[in-house]
């Protein structure tokens, strides 16, 4: 059993409560990947601008499946870019305005946008996602690649009001959360899964040569596309049913010990 590719998940699974990793630990397990040759994908629902910021010198050597699989970069090139057409925009926006209880978030190649009438509260918080984000006086002002829309709603109603929006618009965008007041609309069959699908054809690595960690709803696909797929302890039981196995919490560096455990040949890797 040989390991080629490592795909983790940002918040709540490669990262803390504070946002950080244990670097001198990680700088350890990613040169023994670059010995190996094991790929490393950041694979999350975020802005590649933003997730590119975590990992300093070797931000470029890495890749990344960016806004839950619209954008993929591989070592600093381009690789895919899934757009939403202008027409399904104007629809989704439209079904959008008309529910209070959205904050929308339009997530474009070049950069984020939200209104001018958001609050400097809100868009602090979108900015920590987010690190190119633009306020603009209407949607229409845009002129980018919208890749998806980010929802921000009532922490408690997540689940309701993403399965309200795949009633409603399912057809057009796929809704998906990763829990916790946070829904992505999506283009139709592209989500991380299709992304880690798209970089393995491209290197030629296999499912069960695959490693992958998610502990939210955006997560699933991914987890269901990899022999070793691991749901982090604090993830949710719907991405614990999803996986193979279970990792510590995020909180307890997870990710790294199992890395850890894989180069040991310990746990699930002992065959």
């Amino acid at each position: 059993m040989t390991i080629k590719l490592i795909a983790v998940d940002m918040d709540g699974t490669f990262l803390n409560k504070e946002m950080g990793y244990d670097k001198p630990r990680f700088a350890k397990q990613y040169a023994k990947m670059k010995e190996q040759g094991i790929r490393f994908v950041v694979a999350s629902g975020n802005q590649y601008y933003q997730l590119k910021s975590f990992f300093d010198e070797i931000q470029d050597e890495i890749s990344y499946v960016a806004e839950n699989g619209a954008y993929i970069v591989d070592q600093g090139q381009e690789v895919s870019a899934v757009d939403i057409p202008k027409e399904d925009i104007e629809l989704v926006l439209k079904e959008l305005v008309s529910n209070k209880k959205f904050q929308i978030v339009l997530c474009g190649k070049e950069s984020a946008y939200v209104l001018d009438s958001v609050s400097d509260t809100f868009f602090n918080i979108v900015n920590k996602y987010y690190h190119r984000l633009k306020r603009v006086g209407s949607f229409d002002e845009v002129n980018d690649q919208i890749l998806k829309f980010a929802l921000s709603c009532p922490d408690e109603e997540t689940l309701q009001l993403r399965d309200l929006l795949r009633s409603s618009i399912g057809s057009t965008v796929t809704a998906v959360s990763s829990g916790h007041g946070s829904i992505d609309l999506i283009v139709p069959k592209f989500h991380k899964a299709s992304g880690i699908q798209l970089l393995q054809d491209k290197w030629g690595i296999k499912d069960d040569e695959t490693m992958a960690f998610g502990d939210g709803g955006n997560d699933i696909e991914m987890l269901r596309h990899v022999k070793y797929s691991f749901a982090m302890e604090n993830g949710s039981d719907e991405v614990k049913v999803a996986a193979k196995y279970l990792a510590p919490a995020n909180t307890n560096s997870g990710v790294l010990e199992v890395i850890d455990q894989y180069f040991a040949g310990r746990g699930p890797f002992q065959d």
